[in-house]
């Protein structure tokens, strides 16, 4: 059984007008210092992820602070569960699932995660948090080919 190819192709354009919305909102902010307390604001949007998800099997590998990340398959789009306990963590978090939540695999498989060098985000973090940022777009994709196998 395939995946239907319009729920793809309509959770693309989903993705990109996501993406475009978070790029026109971060140019809002000319200095990084407003930029940082924008993700902080994203992080507090985040509902708390119940204390069942924070368990080794999804703790990302490679964050300096804690970062765990799940997802499950509903009606053929993959649905995030993710919190952090880090303040600067869990804006970014928050700003990976509102643009990738509720997407089709096929489309997080294939995530370049453009947008985030497109408001500079990936320069402006500290070494550690750049590499935490990339442990969880690579988890992101995992879920996505994982995903892709279950029907």
């Amino acid at each position: 059984c395939s995946a239907n190819p319009n729920s793809a192709m309509s959770t693309l354009e989903t993705l990109k007008a996501r993406e475009a919305e978070v790029v026109e909102e971060f140019e809002f902010f000319d200095e990084w210092m407003d930029r940082y307390e924008h993700l902080i604001a994203q992080g507090k949007t985040l509902p708390a992820a119940s204390e069942s998800i924070k368990t080794d099997d999804n703790l990302i590998r490679g964050c300096q602070s804690k970062v765990w990340i799940t997802a499950e398959k509903r009606d053929g789009l993959v649905y995030f569960t993710a919190d952090s306990d880090a303040i600067i963590t869990r804006g970014l978090v928050a700003l990976l699932l509102r643009v990738y939540n509720g997407l089709a695999p096929e489309v997080l498989a294939q995530a370049d995660f453009g947008f985030l060098q497109e408001i500079g985000l990936t320069e402006h973090l500290s070494p550690t948090r750049a590499n935490g940022l990339q442990s969880m777009m690579k988890q992101i994709r995992l879920y996505g080919v994982a995903f892709q196998a279950v029907n």
